[in-house]
């Protein structure tokens, strides 16, 4: 069955993603999580030394600047689920509007990202990835923070780990998830409605006032 990008969005509406074996594995099959990892917008942690992560602004944040860098990031390691059609795949949703990225950079250098797909109300995370210290904790945080501010109800992260477990994210079992995002599927969101936080403090700052 060739999967083209419509039917990747219909997949995400009825709750399923694909993955491949490894990044040479021309095989795309379906994941659907018994039990799915899930950040609730109003719960995410930041901790102490992320806090001062935060508020040094050693670093600038974009939107949508750098997917398909995002991308080959989040495959750049010694196992990955990315294969060259699932890369194909979420750079032309990307050119549709459909999924998205936020960057982190230190001058010129990307060192931190994670990548989604928007569905109505719901963000479908994808991939992150860390070429500094909590580089992808930075990229989340902003990215929870743009995502209360554009109207998200859902931020699905698929599966639950200790990583981020530690910033907030639960795991809710597939039927709390597919209810979740039937509701989510049926409202609107603006990824890039609203423009990004300026600095890091202000970010720690409507984190703590929302959680």
């Amino acid at each position: 069955m060739t999967v083209t990008p419509e039917l990747l969005l219909q997949a995400y509406r009825a709750g399923i993603f694909p993955m491949a074996e490894h990044r040479d594995d021309p095989e795309i099959f379906w994941v659907d999580p018994r039990w799915r990892g899930v950040f609730p917008l109003n719960g995410f942690h930041i901790s102490r030394s992320l806090a001062k992560s935060l508020r040094r602004d050693a670093y600038r944040v974009t939107r949508n600047m750098a997917f398909s860098d995002v991308i080959d990031a989040c495959a750049d390691r010694a196992e990955t689920w990315i294969n060259g059609d699932i890369r194909t795949l979420y750079q032309e949703l990307h050119r549709s509007g459909d999924a998205h990225s936020i960057e982190v950079w230190i001058g010129d250098r990307l060192v931190g990202g994670v990548y989604g797909v928007t569905i109505g109300a719901a963000f479908c995370g994808e991939s992150m990835f860390s070429r500094e210290r909590d580089a992808s904790k930075i990229a989340l945080a902003w990215l929870v923070d743009l995502l209360r501010r554009t109207g998200f109800v859902l931020f699905d992260t698929q599966f639950l780990t200790s990583h981020l477990a530690s910033l907030g994210a639960i795991e809710i079992t597939r039927t709390d998830y597919r209810m979740q995002l039937a509701k989510a599927v049926s409202q609107k969101a603006d990824f890039t409605g609203a423009p990004l936080a300026t600095t890091g403090q202000e970010v720690v700052q409507r984190n703590t006032q929302t959680s």
